[in-house]
């Protein structure tokens, strides 16, 4: 099944990648210092992209996984929005009776289990193909995004990046889709700091993308450590930790 990206406002028309008719302009910035917060000031040029991660309704409060002040992300998104010419959004998009689930197992809630691809996190029944939970937080205000690249429809495997599957194989297509338009740099927001701002920082670094977290632009859920071992395995790869008030408009 090839990966699919929908324009944004048009959630129920998903067309293959290379039969959407979007206009992309980018940007770029300098680095700074590997997950060393502190203010430089950067202005988007055509090199970037800000990649929003899953503000949906249900990871905000009420939501049927709903991070921690999740729903704060929303201004801060706006504003840096309104900075960068090129934008994409992602969305979690389960089909009902996801391997991911919990329900599907009859465990209990943010228990683990082994799969073929390795050790999946079981969480509650969440972003359900159709659902009001699916759909983005009905304050985010992105009217010039580009694309929105959906994931984790596949009912058997995971997706937290938006560049992977959790099998680290099957790719979204999100890499050939900068790289078409000669991105070269990566500025993370979105939910959940931990899990898929984590893993699609991961995976755009190992695609070969400079890669810039802002994390005032995120929250997380922090399951047992989880946040602290996502800031280190972000330093690790090199990813920049940077804040809003360093985007320039």
């Amino acid at each position: 099944m090839p990966p699919f990206f929908v324009p944004p406002g048009k959630t129920d028309d998903a067309r293959p990648l290379h039969r959407l008719p979007f206009l992309v302009m980018m940007g770029t910035l300098t680095r700074c210092h590997p997950l060393e917060p502190r203010l430089m000031i950067f202005r988007p040029s055509a090199e970037d992209v800000l990649l929003v991660v899953d503000v949906q309704n249900d990871f905000c409060s009420g939501g049927a996984l709903a991070v921690p002040e999740g729903e704060a992300v929303v201004p801060v998104v706006n504003a840096l929005a309104e900075r960068f010419q090129t934008v994409i959004l992602t969305q979690d998009w389960h089909p009902a009776g996801h391997v991911s689930f919990a329900s599907r197992h009859e465990r209990p809630a943010f228990s683990t289990i082994d799969l073929d691809y390795g050790t999946q996190v079981l969480w509650p029944d969440h972003c359900v193909q159709g659902t009001d939970g699916a759909s983005f937080h009905p304050a985010l205000h992105v009217p010039h995004a580009q694309a929105v690249v959906r994931k984790g429809y596949h009912p058997e495997i995971d997706s937290y990046s938006a560049f992977l599957e959790a099998d680290h194989t099957t790719p979204t297509g999100l890499t050939g889709y900068l790289r078409e338009r000669s991105v070269r740099r990566v500025f993370a927001v979105g939910l959940a700091t931990d899990f898929c701002v984590l893993w699609t920082a991961l995976d755009a670094a190992k695609a070969g993308f400079s890669v810039a977290v802002i994390e005032d632009a995120c929250r997380a859920i922090d399951l047992d450590g989880s946040l602290d071992r996502a800031w280190s395995a972000m330093r690790e790869a090199g990813v920049e930790r940077i804040e809003s008030p360093s985007i320039s408009g």
